[in-house]
């Protein structure tokens, strides 16, 4: 079982508050440092000092670590071009040493758009897939041949193709709980499903989905991940548990509940549970990033149990 960080940074992160972070994942063991794509802060919080840019974020720490991996999860198809995007990634991955990944979604938070004149289609999934077929098939053309395609959203002519991530193929990350679409969609692209913030039963459904997705497809099951989302709550007893907790604005009970929250021991039991049902990996969503002594406590008491 992979354990990964997974960081907010819209809540109010800076740059350099978010290389520490990535820092102690690298040194502490943990898989991979993965971010969000978002640009307006969700909830009571400041905010401050504002948003950072998730691919500008990336290749600052491409150059700044040397072992985790890199990536999204998960960025907004309204939020780039495809072309752009795929040489974004590619020369990120480039800077990293070849250990970006690119988790994408359709983008679903209307108030960020709005907040930086962003467009925001009501045809984001056909974007998405449309997007999909295009940084895929960018990066997938040989070089010295040329990449064009035609969709109804958009249009490439005789395409370079270039550059190439060191990757191939670049693992591309799908994630959601929709019944049809989003299961076809990772047949097709994906390296890995991602399950985000949901129960083990519902995940066991999903996970289910995207199974049969996959052998419709001609592909099999086993080809991909599969892994979770949850936010992390430990403390070595009930009151530092309790604390930490307190320090992010949420209770205990709910998080016990729909997180992987509790002394070590019961944080193992959990992921246990999801295992049973296929997780293989686990991004652990932190949300104080001023309290590593956390993510020190998980890599000692948690990790050593799962991996």
């Amino acid at each position: 079982m992979d354990l990964r960080i997974f960081t907010e940074p819209q809540q109010g992160a800076s740059y350099d508050t978010l290389l520490t972070v990535a820092r102690a994942t690298e040194d502490l063991g943990f898989d991979a440092f993965f971010r969000s794509d978002h640009y307006l802060k969700m909830g009571d919080v400041s905010g401050l000092p504002g948003p950072t840019d998730a691919w500008v974020t990336l290749a600052g720490l491409a150059r700044e670590t040397r072992r985790i991996r890199l990536g999204t999860l998960m960025t907004a198809a309204t939020f780039r071009l495809p072309g752009p995007l795929a040489i974004q990634v590619a020369q990120v991955d480039q800077m990293s040493g070849g250990r970006i990944e690119l988790g994408i979604g359709a983008g679903w938070f209307e108030d960020e758009h709005t907040a930086y004149g962003i467009p925001f289609p009501k045809e984001k999934f056909a974007r998405l897939e449309e997007q999909l077929a295009i940084v895929t098939g960018l990066w997938g053309t040989p070089t010295g041949e040329t990449f064009s395609y035609s969709g109804t959203h958009y249009e490439l002519r005789d395409s370079p193709a270039l550059p190439k991530p060191v990757q191939a193929p670049l693992p591309v990350l799908i994630g959601g709980m929709g019944a049809k679409r989003t299961p076809a969609l990772a047949a097709r692209y994906a390296a890995e499903f991602n399950v985000p913030f949901s129960s083990a039963a519902d995940t066991e459904r999903q996970f289910a989905r995207v199974r049969e997705a996959a052998e419709a497809a001609g592909r099999a099951p086993s080809d991909l991940v599969y892994s979770n989302a949850l936010i992390a709550c430990v403390g070595k007893d009930d009151a530092e548990v309790a604390r930490r907790a307190e320090a992010i604005g949420r209770e205990v009970p709910e998080l016990k509940e729909n997180g992987l929250a509790g002394t070590p021991a019961e944080v193992v039991e959990k992921i246990g549970r999801y295992g049973a049902v296929g997780a293989q990996r686990f991004y652990l969503q932190i949300l104080d990033l001023s309290d590593l002594d956390h993510l020190e406590l998980i890599a000692s008491e948690v990790l050593p149990q799962v991996s």
